[in-house]
């Protein structure tokens, strides 16, 4: 692994099983992550994308291969350590944002801390330092259905946040989104890897979010292409 990568993958193997089927996702896949990093993954649909991001933030298994994040063979973990190693180092952000209908965005925010060793306070504080950071401070008390689509993915990206993640992982944060909405959410993303240093890896379709990160790799039928593009400044 090189020493500026954050994440390391190398010959990756995945395939799931169909009846009798054998249907490989990816084959010998290599790929190396920079810390801080604002990567977006593009590919058509069944390209692997998702069944990537899926095995780099633990949640599910390769067939062969190695992947190691910040020193850590997560790849060779049993299922608890692999359970522990996710809740301490991973924050997930969906399309459709996940959040609890009955809670308001400050107890969405605080789920993953319930279960920590931190206090009340300290609960309250990291909550409200993330519900600030993303410009939210004023809709705490509010439940999701009392907010627009781009206020609940603010909320989820505060969640994913709480923690103080090593890796931030998003499958198709914008699908869901008007498009102002979509840039705004986009920019938030941006600046949590470029002012906070935040490794974020985002798998997406659509060609403008792509442009808001730093490098854009394509995906194909489970093989990565050779190309790395920059994302324009």
């Amino acid at each position: 692994m090189s020493a500026a990568a954050l994440v390391d993958i190398r010959y990756l193997h995945k395939s799931y099983r169909r009846g009798s089927q054998i249907i490989p996702v990816l084959e010998d896949l290599s790929l190396s992550i920079a810390e801080s990093e604002f990567l977006a993954l593009m590919g058509p649909s069944g390209s692997g994308k998702s069944t990537l991001l899926n095995l780099i933030a633990g949640l599910d298994r390769a067939d062969a291969g190695t992947i190691t994040v910040g020193g850590v063979e997560i790849s060779a973990l049993s299922e608890v350590e692999l359970a522990a190693w996710r809740a301490a180092h991973v924050g997930f952000i969906f399309q459709f944002y996940n959040l609890i209908p009955v809670l308001t965005a400050f107890e969405n925010v605080e789920l993953p801390l319930v279960l920590t060793d931190l206090s009340r306070r300290q609960r309250r504080e990291h909550v409200g330092t993330v519900l600030r950071l993303v410009n939210l401070e004023d809709r705490m008390d509010h439940t999701p259905r009392q907010l627009s689509g781009g206020q609940q993915q603010r909320v989820a990206i505060a969640r994913a946040l709480v923690t103080d993640p090593t890796l931030l992982v998003a499958d198709e944060p914008t699908g869901d989104l008007d498009r102002v909405s979509a840039e705004d959410v986009l920019v938030l993303m941006e600046r949590l890897s470029r002012e906070l240093g935040k490794t974020i890896i985002m798998v997406t379709h659509d060609p403008r979010a792509a442009r808001r990160a730093s490098v854009i790799r394509h995906l194909d039928k489970g093989v990565l292409a050779n190309d790395v593009e920059a994302a324009a400044p």
